[in-house]
C-alpha cells in the first residue's frame, strides 16, 4: 500500500523537485515531520509527509513566510484566511512596483537629476490620505479664517488628486508638479490674496458663486476677437469690454460706470495668476480628466482691453 511506501530525503527531492537542503531545513523545522527513521538513523518520509512538503512548496511559491505557512499547517489557521491576507499585501507590493515603473519611466522621458529623481520618488510614493492631506493643509492656509466665496472652496476640498493604481509617467509628473505647486510659498500667498479679495467682496455683499457663465461669455467674446485678430488697444476692443462689462454689471447688481470699471479690473488682476490655471490642468491630468483648455490668453486679452477702453462717464 502507499501509506507503507517509504522515501528518503534524496527521493523527495528529486520527486518534487526540492534541494536536499531544503527538505532537511523543513524538516528542522517541523515543517514536514519524518514518518520515522532507519536503524541508521536516516530519516524517512510517508506518501502523506509527501503531500504535506508539496503544500510547504506551494504556499512558499506564493510568497508566504514560515510562520504563516506553519498556521496554515497546523490548522491555526484556515488556508483562505491567510491567502486572502497575503493576496491583499501582493495587491499593496503590485501597486507599489506599478508606481515605480511610472516614476522610472518619468524619469528616463524627462532627463531628471538625481535631485528632482528624488523628489518625484518621495511624492509620488504618498498615499492617497497623504496627497489629500497635502492639498487639504494648501487650501487651509490659503482660506483659513476667511470668508471666502464657499462654493470654490468646497470645490477645491472636493477635486482631490488621486492616482490610479497604474500611473503613467504623465500622471506621476503631473501629481509631482502639483505636489511642488501645493507647497511653494508663493503660490500660497498669491492664492491667499485671492481669498481676502473674496472675503472683501462677500462682506461688501457678493453672495459668491462660480459664475460659469460670465467665463462664458468672456471665451466667447475675447475669443471671437483673438480670432479675428482685434487688438486689446483698438476701437473694435472697447465694444467687446462694453459689452463684457455690462454683462458683469447685470450680474453683480452695479451700475456700468466707471466705479464698475475699476471694480472690474481689480477682479481681473487679483485672478491674475497663471499657476492657478496650471492647478486644475494638472489635477485633471492626475484623475484623468478633460484637461480644461487653457483661458489665460483671452484673460489677458481681456485685462489689457479693459486698462485701454475709453473711462465711461
Amino acid at each position: 500500500m502507499d501509506d507503507d511506501v517509504r522515501y528518503s530525503i534524496g527521493e523527495l527531492s528529486r520527486r518534487t523537485g526540492l534541494t536536499v537542503k531544503t527538505i532537511r531545513y523543513y524538516a528542522d523545522q517541523g515543517l514536514v515531520p519524518p514518518t520515522d527513521r532507519t536503524a541508521a538513523g536516516y530519516r524517512r518520509f510517508d506518501v502523506h509527509a509527501l503531500a504535506r512538503l508539496d503544500l510547504v512548496r506551494t504556499l512558499r511559491e506564493l510568497g508566504l513566510d514560515l510562520a504563516a505557512v506553519r498556521r496554515v499547517l497546523d490548522r491555526e489557521t484556515p488556508l483562505r484566511e491567510v491567502a486572502a491576507a497575503h493576496a491583499e499585501a501582493l495587491d499593496v507590493q503590485i501597486r507599489t512596483l506599478r508606481l515605480r515603473r511610472a516614476v522610472l519611466r518619468a524619469v528616463a522621458e524627462r532627463g531628471s537629476t538625481p535631485e528632482e529623481t528624488a523628489l518625484m520618488h518621495k511624492l509620488a510614493k504618498l498615499s492617497d490620505a497623504e496627497r489629500r492631506r497635502l492639498v487639504n493643509d494648501f487650501v487651509d492656509e490659503a482660506f483659513g479664517g476667511l470668508d471666502a466665496n464657499p462654493e470654490f472652496v468646497a470645490m477645491l476640498r472636493s477635486a482631490m488628486p488621486e492616482l490610479p493604481d497604474e500611473p503613467t509617467a504623465a500622471q506621476v509628473e503631473a501629481w509631482v508638479e502639483l505636489g511642488e505647486l501645493v507647497r511653494d510659498r508663493d503660490f500660497r500667498a498669491s492664492v491667499r490674496r485671492m481669498a481676502e479679495y473674496q472675503a472683501a467682496e462677500r462682506a461688501a455683499g457678493d453672495p459668491g458663486g462660480l459664475h460659469i457663465a460670465l467665463t462664458e461669455a468672456v471665451g466667447a467674446e475675447v475669443g471671437a476677437a483673438l480670432a479675428a485678430g482685434v487688438a486689446p488697444h483698438s476701437p473694435e476692443a472697447s465694444a467687446v469690454v462694453a459689452s463684457l462689462a455690462r454683462q458683469y454689471a447685470e450680474t453683480f447688481g452695479r451700475p456700468d460706470d466707471a466705479e464698475h470699471r475699476r471694480w472690474l479690473l481689480e477682479r481681473l488682476e487679483t485672478a491674475d495668476d497663471p499657476r492657478a490655471e496650471r492647478y486644475w490642468q494638472l489635477l485633471s491630468v492626475i484623475n484623468g480628466w478633460p484637461v480644461p483648455e487653457s483661458t489665460a490668453a483671452v484673460f489677458a486679452w481681456f485685462t489689457t482691453a479693459l486698462r485701454a477702453a475709453p473711462a465711461v462717464e
